[in-house]
């Protein structure tokens, strides 16, 4: 301690460069260990099991995601199976808190009654739910609020218990308050009012609990004692087949019926919850995880540097420490302690450095509409980690430049005068290796910063096909209008977008049952030209193609003269045609869909073709999409995607369009949204490592730099003498200038192959992660390569341009 003390700059500097580079990677380690490692808040997390459709529903029915499952089928697993004490299930949406268009959004969690005495969460105020809260027709028994809403709605006040919340227009009374470590079981979303199933049909005036197509329950169950995994899923394997038959959904074609039938039910552990953070996330974090440690080997290889030239002038104190008889052990201990210090210190600094790092990472990956929370306060995984790597950078940084020192000559330290240990020409030596693998790292890090950018930039002007700029894209639900007939809630539908289009900034508006870009899907079999094949389905209002300024290519678009008495009309786009027609002009042909519940078997003419538009995702393919006129929608909707252009502005109209929509009916429930931001949010995880591996890479070449620059400096100054006797026989300033620069450039050409190298191999782990471009890209590899040899030729230049000046005199006033 007392020689580090009496380094302030250079202990300094040490710890700042550690605090760094394990901050970086605990906070990324946090994220990983919050999403993927932490344990469920609850008694014997391991117990808990997800109960899926191995394989995923594979496009059938109406679904979420492929781990869903529907209400019949829940049902009949509770009844049948014999693996768990108690099987749950429950699902999350956002639910209007207040009435008509002046509701705000919470977080609804829909449970079943089973949910809370079989995760064993207790209550903290009041009770929760139980099985007599969810049977059916039970109306409204209550509902359950989380620790945060509790504070937040009603300050933490026990008399929240037995008061009422507007839920959806509905009184509903508040049962009671879960404890402030239980978030739910969705990772990274918390909910704010857990609801019963039983109260969904009051809630919708919907039968989605009778539905056996429409797959939206997560099903989940505690292991009985005694079984395992393997064991329940061979249970559900076997019982399978009677589920199943018990729950064939209706108005299917008997394939579609004998592909539901062999599904197959299996069981997976959810002790960490269930989350879709991780399919998205899990492969960045991992990767930016490898990144981070990169970057923190650049920083210890920097410090053993460092560590390199201190041990050279301490030389001599450790020449005579060992000629008056002190072991190579004690001293290898006490220079290795010097390090283990820094380590432990730079450790301690990079957990707090970390807290910040990881919230703001947070804060980069959540948006209005998607908050992510997440406890990324350190656990034992979190301590350990941190420890570990202290450890590694100690050993990395500390241990060889320790043992090095100690294995010097005591005769040869003491007659070498004022030289350090570290003055040898070998092009080799331990600080010329580490500076090459500087180089070779940082060069790995700035071509993947590069890929990153390029990658982001590419899907950022990406054209989708239609417009985004000054469009608000927004949710119309008219159901709280509670309508006595289903057809009763189109000219409401009609009158509402008159409205719209009477605001002076609006100079167009449609609507839509899909939303572009926002990962939902709408899909339909269909016959056409003896073939058995699907499409993409979405039907909109006549002026959807003119509001989004989507190019018609031939024939028609939708007109006033396309009812819901008149023969089925379609518009297709260009994949369709290019999939299933050929060359073939589409106007004119038929085709039809097939029967799925609520859809019957109808006949379409073809009497349009537009330019293809990105459907689901940017990533992705243009599908076949095929477009109905909104009158001729099979089935009865008391709601709408909306979707108006500006003249100015968006943003700004918003409010004026909810007041306009009040003016049509109060109870009309209505939220819109910028929709080009919506498309920018698409790109969270592109922006994140775009972002990211951008500034690490750009650290990576910082450091790297300051450590070529601290070797070229030793270089020279440890060269002083040979370097003024050149210039005292002839040599020019170019010459000595030179001199340098050719070592530098050595090490660059030797850095840069290794980095080349590495990269290829390195950058391969990254293809699923980039857009537009390979991961081996040539042109990266080259940018990156002179973009790292540029700035370490510039860095190098200024201590060969100072050896140049070395006056001979004064140079060999030293020999």
């Amino acid at each position: 301690m007392r020689v580090l003390r009496k380094s302030p700059g250079f202990t300094t500097t040490a710890i700042l460069t550690l605090a760094l580079g394990i901050g970086a990677n605990t906070a990324i380690f946090q994220l990983l260990d919050a999403v993927r490692l932490r344990s469920l808040p609850v008694p014997s997390p391991d117990e808990l099991a997800q109960i899926e459709i191995r394989g995923g529903t594979r496009g059938f029915g109406v679904s979420r995601t492929n781990a869903d499952l529907t209400y019949p089928l829940f049902e009949q697993i509770r009844s049948h199976q014999e693996a768990f004490s108690s099987v749950f299930a429950w699902t999350s949406d956002n639910v209007p808190l207040g009435q008509g268009s002046q509701a705000k959004r919470a977080r609804g969690l829909f449970v079943s009654g089973e949910t809370f005495t079989a995760l064993g969460v207790p209550p903290l105020k009041g009770r929760l739910l139980t099985t007599d809260d969810d049977h059916p027709g039970c109306g409204f028994p209550g509902a359950v609020i989380s620790y945060a809403f509790w504070e937040s709605e009603f300050g933490g006040l026990d008399s929240a218990i037995g008061s009422k919340l507007l839920i959806d227009s509905h009184p509903v009374e508040v049962l009671g308050v879960t404890p402030p470590i239980f978030f739910g079981l969705e990772v990274g979303t918390n909910f704010d009012v857990a609801i019963p199933f039983c109260s969904i049909p009051a809630f919708h005036n919907s039968p989605v609990l009778t539905r056996r197509e429409l797959f939206w329950l997560t099903v989940m169950g505690r292991l009985k004692p005694g079984w395992n995994i393997d064991r329940a899923a061979a249970q559900l394997d076997a019982i399978s087949p009677g589920l199943f038959e018990m729950t064939v959904p209706y108005g299917y074609s008997a394939k579609s019926q004998d592909t539901y039938r062999a599904f197959r039910l299996a069981a997976y552990p959810r002790g960490s919850g269930v989350s879709g953070l991780r399919e998205k996330y899990d492969a960045s974090l991992w990767l930016l995880l490898g990144i981070t440690g990169l970057v923190l080997l650049i920083a210890c290889a920097n410090l053993a540097n460092l560590m390199l030239v201190r041990a050279g002038k301490r030389e001599r104190e450790v020449a005579v420490r060992l000629a008056l008889g002190a072991s190579r052990k004690r001293l290898i201990l006490q220079l290795f302690t010097e390090g283990l210090v820094l380590a432990i210190s730079g450790g301690v600094a990079g957990i707090f450095l970390a807290s910040a790092f990881s919230k703001g990472i947070l804060g980069l990956l959540s948006t209005e509409r998607n908050l992510l929370e997440l406890d990324v306060a350190p656990d034992w995984r979190v301590l350990a980690f941190t420890a570990a790597i202290a450890m590694m950078t100690c050993t990395i940084f500390g241990l060889v430049p320790a043992l090095r020192s100690s294995r010097s000559e005591p005769s040869d330290a003491l007659k070498s005068g004022s030289h350090g240990m570290t003055a040898g020409r070998d092009l080799f030596s331990f600080q010329r290796a580490l500076v090459v693998l500087q180089i070779a790292v940082s060069l790995v890090l700035l071509a993947g910063a590069v890929l990153f950018v390029r990658s982001f930039r590419n899907l950022a002007t990406l054209d989708p096909g239609f417009r985004e700029k000054n469009i608000l894209s927004g949710f119309v639900s008219l159901e709280p209008m509670h309508l006595a007939k289903a057809e009763q809630y189109q000219p409401v539908a009609d009158d509402l977008l008159e409205q719209i289009r009477s605001i002076p900034q609006v100079e167009s508006a449609a609507s839509s049952t899909h939303v572009p870009l926002d990962g939902s899907s709408w899909t339909l079999g269909v016959h056409i030209r003896d073939l058995d094949t699907s499409s993409k389905f979405t039907w909109v209002s006549p002026e959807y193609f003119q509001t989004m300024q989507i190019p018609l290519l031939s024939g028609r678009y939708f007109n006033d003269r396309d009812t819901q008495e008149s023969p089925r009309v379609a518009i297709v786009n260009e994949a369709f045609v290019r999939k299933y027609l050929g060359a073939a002009n589409p106007i004119g042909m038929t085709m039809r869909t097939v029967a799925e519940p609520n859809y019957p078997s109808e006949v379409y003419e073809i009497i349009g073709l537009v330019k293809g538009t990105k459907y689901a995702t940017l990533r992705e393919e243009i599908p076949p999409e095929t477009f109905g006129v909104a009158l001729q929608f099979p089935g009865s909707r008391a709601w709408m995607n909306v979707f108006v252009r500006t003249s100015s502005p968006p943003g700004p109209l918003i409010s004026t369009l909810r007041e306009k929509i009040s003016q049509v009916n109060p109870e009309i429930r209505a939220g819109f949204r910028v929709f080009k931001k919506d498309i920018e949010n698409t790109l969270i995880r592109e922006r994140m490592m775009a972002a990211l591996s951008g500034f690490f890479g750009a650290l990576a070449a910082l450091l790297t730099t300051i450590g070529l620059y601290g070797v070229i400096s030793y270089i020279v100054s440890a060269r002083r003498n040979e370097i003024g006797i050149r210039v005292a026989l002839g040599a020019s300033r170019g010459n000595v200038v030179g001199i340098i620069l050719r070592q530098t450039v050595v090490l660059l050409m030797l850095g840069v192959s290794m980095g080349i190298a590495f990269g290829l191999a390195a950058t391969r782990t990254a293809t699923s992660l980039l857009f537009g471009l390979r991961a081996n890209d040539p042109l990266t590899f080259a940018g990156a390569s002179m973009l790292l040899i540029a700035v370490a030729l510039v860095a190098s230049f200024v201590p060969a341009r100072r050896a140049s000046r070395v006056d001979p005199m004064v140079a060999l006033r030293y020999e």
